[in-house]
């Protein structure tokens, strides 16, 4: 087994295949530049090791992502006499959630297959990490969804339409709501859902079958699949998709709640935003019938 130091993933070659951690459990992996950089790297790594056949990309900790890192502030980069894109313009926002979803895309453009191995919360910038992925594979009782859409902008990642086609991206998306890793599975979002305690042995089991593959096998059939998609308009889509996220930035519910992350905090203003949902769940099967505070009740014998 061989092993790379970074600061904020793990990254491992075993067996044919890279392992690569998101390592920021106590933030429940949420994804700063730094930490999109260095997993463009280690992705990169293992593309051009000749020993690995796939990559399976995890979280530590009690959660895949919960979404990008909000905090104001955070690691600012140290002033070196150069001004840079501030991100109050338009252009300036667009092309820093550009600079975040080449990284993340990395996973598409390489040319080896990787897995989503999707614990506990897969949200916001975490489904954008996760439908990258050639295949997801999540526990059943995993917690997918895009929340921050109710009041912060729009998805800068439009893979949700080539996963579950156009109605369960719109009934996602423009509520905000999230599924179950099993009501995931059930609408194409992901592969398949296991119990949780099966995940690992789930995912692993399939990259050992890839390892039985000729790597550059592997790179054809998955690149072919990709191109498809292209011509159907993935990667346009893509950069559309981060273009209409800035210019939803401009709504007024998003400069009010960044406002009030910046005054009160992040956690506060998620709480408000989240409260009049519920527990915020859609279901698959049957009706959503739910109690007085928005919160689904068991479905009818």
């Amino acid at each position: 087994m061989t092993k790379q130091r970074y600061e904020h993933i793990l990254y491992e070659v075993d067996g044919g295949k890279a392992r690569i951690t998101l390592n920021e459990p106590k933030r429940r992996n949420a994804l700063s530049i730094a930490l999109v950089e260095e997993l463009r790297d280690a992705l990169w790594e293992a593309d051009d090791d000749k020993s690995v056949h796939c990559v399976i990309l995890r979280g530590s900790g009690s959660a895949f992502c919960a979404g990008y890192d909000l905090t104001p502030g955070r690691k600012a980069r140290e002033d070196d006499g150069v001004e840079r894109r501030a991100g109050r313009g338009m252009d300036d926002d667009a092309w820093n959630i550009e600079r975040f979803q080449r990284s993340l895309r990395t996973l598409w453009e390489m040319h080896k297959p990787s897995i989503a191995q999707i614990h506990g919360h897969c949200l916001a910038g975490g489904t954008d990490l996760a439908l990258y992925c050639d295949i997801l594979i999540a526990a059943d009782n995993a917690n997918i969804g895009f929340p921050a859409l109710r009041n912060m902008g729009a998805a800068p990642n439009q893979l949700w339409l080539y996963n579950c086609g156009p109605q369960w991206t719109k009934r996602l998306l423009l509520t905000g709501d999230t599924v179950s890793g099993e009501d995931a599975a059930r609408i194409g979002l992901v592969l398949k859902s296991v119990p949780e305690h099966l995940l690992e042995a789930e995912v692993e089991g399939l990259a050992d079958r890839l390892t039985l593959i000729d790597p550059e096998l592997l790179s054809t059939n998955k690149r072919i699949v990709n191109l498809g998609m292209e011509l159907m308009g993935a990667q346009t889509l893509q950069r559309l998709a981060a273009e209409n996220d800035a210019r939803a930035h401009t709504t007024r519910a998003a400069r009010d709640v960044f406002k009030k992350i910046a005054t009160h905090g992040v956690k506060q203003a998620v709480v408000e935003r989240d409260a009049p949902f519920g527990d915020g769940r859609a279901r698959v099967l049957g009706p959503e019938l739910r109690d007085a505070e928005g919160r689904l009740l068991p479905p009818e014998e």
